[in-house]
């Protein structure tokens, strides 16, 4: 017995000494590491690019956030809180590290982004672009979010698309106009002395039957189409499309993968039962000649034109062209030449991992046509189902805008967007230079931050000198006017172009007093800023953001904003930010009155791991727990001790020549050579008693 209990108490001693010396093993190392090398393993992040200073704040302006701090939790002054710019890098360098996860991995294309800057006024007065009405780069991104569970890469943020896949109520336009021109300004909501700008356009709806269309789908068959959100999802969509025609329209079916083919050959909207069966007999399998099945496509469409109707190639493919007619400019040529005979393309994206994301996107710029990705079976019922007058008819092709600004009231501006859109001045007025189109009903958005002259902080160092013998003189009539909005834009038959000219007051409203639309673009803008890790927007947060998306949802009668507010929360647990947090509905202000401690965050002082597990931080959680283990296996060690000594104070030997230790009756000598009798015991309250 007494042998039992000193191992089982050795037993939890060791497993004491055991627990401890790993905490203080783990904090020992720590301790004796070099003083340097504790600070870059728990000092790394500080290294980042942190909250980095507006560019044109004043030097000792303040940078207290309004409405962001509930109360103070801790006062750090080594580490710094992440921002969630940094957050945001941190977690797609983990994500870069698995397959098909990080920018570029598992074969997906994108083009690089370079974001637009402040440009000053003095020295460039005009800013110009196109317009552009994709929606491609926001549902791939919801794709990586909700059903990847991954952050997207950067350069897959199109914001001016993110901007765009919402509809916005912007007035319709009047009389024969194609579309309606609309400004609003407001406050920026993430600096308060600067200003945002919202242009929107919003096409006619066609309140006639929709023209008869002349439609070619040319469907990717390969075998990088073999996955269920592909070829199946491909074929899912043109069912849903088939159902909308009718016997004006003509559709026409080519594949390609090895080579291309004609499935179907023209035939009239209202035989469904034979586009779908053609629609239900395609497989995937092979190489992708992608350029090969564009020419065959365009051939089909040229031999059965409309005049006056809809001509339209819709592909529909993950971009993966490797055979055939596979370089960029190739088939950019062949689409622009096909555009101009009247001819349009709809480029729709599937899948993910091989996706050639920068092809696709150039092939529908060029080709007088949109570029949508579809994620599902709901993005599909939208593009082709309730926007398909959108999707197929063009009101105006060659859209530009120019917009001039003030010098008497703009320092600087920024176009938010539209990076890979932008025009020359001089290209404004030649109608030879291609531009976006706008389809039936279309609303399209973009946004500009402008640094308002007389506001501190508007000092913008010029990158030339100022010019000696150029007037600064402004017309009396026009010394109120923010800027001045040109748009110019043809009649889809039509190769010369339309003016329209609107003048802005310069009559800016505090954001909360902005429209619920003007505000949700602008935290939609932020959002795709914050993913692409703007150097713009370098205190905003998914916190922030989600607190004037709620606000402004409004009727949200499909569901799209819902779904958006869905996006920025899974976007923030990604980026490890709390959103448990209170903010204003100006989360972003910054207000010179009230100063901020230098060293004072609203959060919990995270913890900051090196490339190694630091298990030093969990030092007094591993004692406590060994001390109540400990606890666990001595009193397990007590209780083993009694039932021991119970068992030997209870049970006699079973030796046969053992003498018993009962008293014998009369009856019973004969008990002295038998075997002691098996005792029972009965389960009391009171001590156990034999049977």
């Amino acid at each position: 017995m007494l042998r039992e209990w000193r191992a089982c108490t050795s037993a939890s001693v060791c497993l004491v000494a055991l627990v401890g010396c790993s905490g203080a093993s783990r904090t020992g190392d720590v301790n004796s590491t070099p003083a340097s090398a504790q600070r870059d393993s728990v000092t790394r992040l500080s290294e980042e690019p942190l909250d980095e200073s507006y560019r044109y704040a004043e030097p000792n302006a303040d940078l207290s956030v309004v409405g962001k701090v509930e109360h103070v939790v801790e006062t750090v002054e080594e580490i710094p809180v992440p921002s969630s710019n940094v957050a945001i890098r941190r977690q797609r360098q983990l994500d870069s590290q698995h397959e098909g996860r990080g920018p570029g991995a598992g074969g997906d294309k994108y083009s690089y982004i370079a974001e637009n800057i402040f440009v000053p006024v003095r020295e460039q007065p005009l800013s110009t672009f196109s317009i552009d009405v994709d929606t491609a780069s926001y549902s791939k991104t919801r794709m990586h979010l909700l059903q990847q569970n991954t952050l997207p890469p950067a350069d897959a943020v199109r914001i001016e698309e993110f901007v765009n896949y919402f509809d916005y109520d912007y007035p319709p336009p009047v009389g024969d106009e194609p579309f309606s021109v609309n400004v609003e300004v407001a406050d920026a909501p993430w600096r308060v002395e600067n200003r945002l700008v919202r242009i929107g356009l919003r096409g006619h709806e066609l309140h006639q039957q929709r023209p008869s269309s002349n439609l070619v789908f040319l469907l990717d068959v390969s075998g990088s189409m073999d996955y269920h959100n592909k070829l199946p999802l491909v074929k899912e969509g043109l069912r849903m499309l088939t159902w909308q025609l009718n016997e004006n329209d003509r559709v026409s079916i080519v594949v390609y993968a090895g080579a291309a083919g004609l499935v179907l050959p023209p035939t009239h909207g209202d035989d469904k039962h034979r586009i779908l069966d053609a629609l239900d007999q395609l497989h995937a399998g092979g190489s992708t000649n992608g350029g090969q099945g564009i020419q065959l496509a365009y051939q089909v469409a040229a031999q059965n034109f409309i005049k006056g109707g809809v001509n339209r190639v819709i592909l529909c493919s993950d971009g993966d062209f490797n055979v055939g007619t596979t370089s960029t400019g190739a088939l950019v040529r062949l689409a622009e030449q096909q555009s101009k005979a009247g001819i349009f393309l709809s480029v729709l994206g599937f899948g993910m991992g091989n996706h050639n994301d920068a092809m696709m996107e150039e092939l529908s710029n060029k080709a007088n046509g949109n570029y949508a990705f579809i994620d599902g079976a709901a993005e599909a019922r939208k593009v082709l189902c309730e926007q398909i007058n959108s999707t197929l008819v063009t009101i105006a092709k060659d859209v530009k805008i120019q917009i001039e600004f003030n010098p008497a009231h703009v320092v600087a501006y920024r176009l938010i967007g539209y990076e890979n859109r932008h025009l020359e001045a001089h290209e404004f007025n030649d109608d030879k230079r291609d531009a976006g189109e706008i389809g039936a009903g279309h609303t399209v958005t973009a946004l500009y931050e402008i640094v308002p002259a007389g506001e501190p902080g508007d000092a913008i160092v010029p990158t030339v000198d100022p010019l000696k013998y150029q007037t600064t003189h402004v017309d009396d009539r026009s010394v109120d006017e923010l800027m001045t909005v040109k748009l110019r834009y043809k009649h889809p038959n039509e190769n010369q172009s339309q003016l329209i000219v609107a003048p802005v007051k310069n009559a800016p409203v505090q954001f909360e007093q902005a429209t619920n639309d003007f505000r949700f673009a602008s935290v939609v803008a932020a959002f795709g800023m914050l993913l692409r890790e703007s150097e713009h927007l370098p205190d905003a947060s998914f916190a922030s953001i989600l607190e004037i998306a709620n606000a402004t949802r409004g009727e949200d009668r499909h569901g799209y904003r819902g779904e958006f507010i869905q996006m920025v929360t899974t976007a923030a647990r990604l980026a490890g930010e709390p959103l448990a947090r209170k903010s204003s509905l100006a989360p972003f202000r910054r207000t010179p009155s009230s100063p901020t401690p230098a060293v004072t965050y609203c959060v919990p002082k995270p913890v900051y791991y090196s490339s190694s597990y630091d298990s030093f931080t969990h030092a007094p959680l591993l004692m406590i727990i060994g001390i109540v283990l400990s606890v666990i296996l001595t009193l397990s060690a007590t209780v083993a001790m009694v039932m021991v000594s119970a068992r030997m104070l209870v049970l006699p030997s079973e030796s046969a020549n053992t003498q018993p230790d009962w008293p014998c009756t009369a009856k019973q000598r004969a008990c002295v050579s038998q075997k002691p009798p098996v005792r029972a015991f009965r389960a009391t309250s009171s001590p156990a008693e034999v049977i």
